[in-house]
């Protein structure tokens, strides 16, 4: 009740105020210019998706310095940290990140799993982007397989307005309450050069260093020497280096760039169990059997874009992208701190070619516009998680490479019937190597009623491919047996979203802007891993087998005056998961679980201190869903798991000094001090896939309360 008040409030106060309201054309932030998903670059007001911008002021507002800094704070995603290998993924609507696509200037990127999906957010660094858009829901026409629940894409920085840009950054983060100058915290590095060589050539260069210390929290480290349980990090340390580097040329209606980067990153696990050497007569001694995990991605993007016969659109992009993972596996002594044994070998690695192109403006008209796309994507590499391996074609298990393809075609055009009302039909083809061809299909709906009410519509059909862990995996022991499945099928989806969005200005300089959604979502032939067989081992395999739907109502409102800027979102989910255990013939309750999701964000402009003031908040509430587990009687059936709400909160304070060349920004992150988050399972008395399905435990959501600083020496000139 409390939303659907303060949303109608809102609407209330702006259509009562229509006296002394100015032209909303004027209102800033519809003049955004957005690309994705669209014909070719457009103000937001003109798309027919209901596009959210984080723009690069919010990016610097919370000091961040990857994507999983970001996104902590967006209204309807959730971000995942595993503490076993550091990595953060996203979850949107209760779908996990196989469903959402990140992008980079419309090219996916590569993952260990994915080609755009399963993204480890804390690898994708911030230094070079000029803002990020999202669509929520269904992007398959005009973006391919698994753009399921929405699309995330980062675009970057291409020129500048100054002959030479540089800039050079140092960041220092509390871990906690841990830090000290090399072995806690958190330490960043940063530095580019952007040159303009005349009025058609230019380039950039940059480079990042992210040294994470890891999170002790209770544990003691890689020197510890005591065989207690407690040796290592709760949260692994990792060492990321970030290299890019952008070549352009424009000229009237021509444009292209070559863009290059770099990603490594190196995590350390420390085996927290001590195997002892006999010393005699010393004390014995002790060394451990360590690992270490080594990533290195090599990007490279080729675009052009501009006018064919002078008169037609064309946007055209090929993309190389490599990734290898490595694991170290290695003895550490621990008196003496020295590795020995060292073996290292290749647990998944990656090379994808891609390329995609669009043709548009054929009929050279406001009224019709038609575009002609194709995407192809050439997938070659294998993934065996270091758990077990793939089988070949005689069934035998060897580390052996997959290629995955697929050539599709898609079309769209955009009707405008009038001013203020438009429709975007839209279709796409994919002719796939290894599955039945797929299609995804759109029809969106534009509306502008007058005094700036925008009214939008959107149904998607959308598909989502299994990936090479799904589909390969093959591990097999004497406790395990996990297979992969090589007769997946795609899942199949469809959204529906329905949103309005209106924008008051008033004399008085204030500006009131509301967004309101409501999304509907349908998954069938959902992947899961089920149990096939009990006796005389437990078999798991990945098959189709679930349903998944969801609904979801959100409101966005932004309020601006003079120096305040404050913006408060509300969003209810209900998801509903069928699901079943093949060989017990048990099936879950598919009724609908809802959850409530808050955030805000109020800033404060003081021009006479050059400082701006920053507070952002975000409200997680119960999160429910049902898991197998086994009762009292020995019976397995479905209870409800439950995980309990909690807050996040970030703060900083950024101030400009020197003729705006020194920015220096202090804050804080995750205010209330949330490491961990109470999981309860209710109901039985056995195990649910080894944990207790009545009781509670505790889930790793991050480090608790961090401080930072961060200082920026910008020097541009002509």
């Amino acid at each position: 009740m409390k939303i659907k008040f303060t949303l109608f409030t809102a609407f209330l106060f702006c259509q009562i105020s229509f006296a002394q309201e100015k032209d909303t054309t004027a209102v800033n932030k519809l003049s955004e210019v957005v690309v994705t998903g669209q014909l070719e670059p457009q103000s937001i007001k003109k798309s027919v998706f209901n596009v959210r911008v984080i723009s690069q002021e919010t990016i610097k507002q919370l000091a961040a310095n990857n994507l999983s800094d970001v996104l902590n704070q967006y209204l309807n995603i959730t971000v995942k940290t595993s503490g076993e290998d550091g990595r953060s993924t996203v979850s949107m609507f209760g779908l996990d990140s196989q469903y959402f696509k990140i992008l980079v200037d419309n090219i996916p990127l590569v993952s260990d799993t994915g080609m755009g999906t399963n993204v480890d957010l804390t690898q994708v660094n911030l230094d070079d982007v000029d803002h990020i858009e999202i669509i929520e829901g269904s992007m398959g026409v005009t973006h391919g397989a698994n753009a399921v629940s929405g699309v995330l894409n980062i675009i970057t920085k291409k020129g500048g307005g100054y002959k030479w840009q540089i800039s050079a950054t140092v960041q220092e983060e509390t871990v906690g309450n841990e830090y000290a100058l090399f072995d806690k915290g958190r330490h960043i590095q940063a530095a580019k050069i952007a040159h303009n060589f005349n009025d058609n050539w230019f380039v950039n260069v940059g480079g990042n260093r992210n040294d994470f210390a890891g999170y002790y929290d209770n544990r003691k480290g890689a020197d510890y020497n005591k065989n207690d349980g407690l040796r290592g990090y709760t949260q692994l340390p990792k060492e990321q280096l970030v290299g890019n580097a952008m070549l352009g040329y424009k000229k009237n209606d021509f444009r292209i760039f070559y863009k290059f980067d770099y990603y490594g990153e190196n995590v350390d696990y420390y085996n927290p169990t001590l195997i002892p050497q006999d010393n005699y007569p010393f004390p014995e001694t002790y060394f451990s059997n360590d690992r270490r995990y080594i990533t290195n991605r090599y990007y490279h993007h080729l675009n052009s874009n501009g006018k064919l016969f002078s008169k037609l659109n064309y946007n055209v992009s090929v993309s190389e992208q490599k990734q290898k993972r490595d694991v170290e596996k290695f003895n550490y002594q621990i008196e003496k701190g020295n590795e020995f044994d060292n073996k290292r070998e290749t647990y998944q690695s990656k090379e994808v070619f891609y390329s995609t192109g669009t043709l548009s403006n054929f009929f050279n008209s406001k009224k019709v516009d038609f575009q002609l796309g194709y995407e192809i994507t050439n997938e070659n590499g294998f993934y065996d998680a270091t758990a077990g391996t793939f089988k070949d074609e005689n069934q035998q298990l060897t580390d052996i490479r997959k290629r995955l393809e697929n050539y599709d075609v898609f079309t769209v055009a955009e009707i405008n019937l009038s001013d203020k009302f438009s429709i975007r039909p839209g279709i796409r083809y994919s002719f796939q190597s290894y599955f039945e061809n797929q299609y995804a299909s759109s029809l969106g709906l534009r509306y502008l009623f007058k005094r700036g009410l925008e009214a939008r519509a959107s149904v998607g059909k959308a598909y989502r491919t299994p990936n090479f862990d799904e589909l390969y995996t093959y591990f097999v022991d004497s406790n395990h047996n996990l297979q992969g499945n090589p007769d997946l099928v795609p899942e199949q989806s469809t959204s529906y979203e329905l949103s309005f969005k209106r924008s008051c200005l008033f004399d008085s300089g204030a500006q009131i802007a509301n967004n309101l959604a409501v999304t509907y979502m349908d998954v069938d032939d959902r992947i899961d891993m089920v149990l096939t067989q009990i006796v005389p081992t437990q078999n798991y395999r990945y098959v189709n087998i679930n349903k998944y739907k969801m609904w979801n109502i959100s409101t966005t409102e932004q309020y601006t005056y003079k120096n305040w800027n404050v913006q408060v979102g509300a969003a209810l989910v209900g998801i509903s998961r069928k699901l079943d255990l093949a060989a017990l013939n048990v099936t879950s309750d598919d009724k609908f679980l809802y959850s409530l999701r808050l955030n805000s964000s109020i800033s404060y402009n003081i021009p006479k201190w050059n400082t701006l003031i920053a507070l952002f908040y975000k409200y997680n509430g119960e999160q429910q869903q049902f898991i197998a587990g086994t009762d009292t009687d020995g019976s397995t059936k479905f209870f409800l798991n439950k995980i309990s709400p909690y807050s996040w909160m970030d703060a900083s304070i950024r101030k400009l000094f020197f003729k705006n060349q020194f920015e220096v920004t202090v804050g804080a992150r995750n205010l209330f001090d949330i490491t961990n988050v109470q999981t309860i399972q209710n109901g039985g008395g056995g195990s649910t896939g080894g944990a207790h399905s009545s009781g509670s435990s505790d889930l790793l959501l991050g480090y608790g309360r961090s401080y930072f600083i961060k200082l920026t020496y910008n020097l541009n000139f002509n």
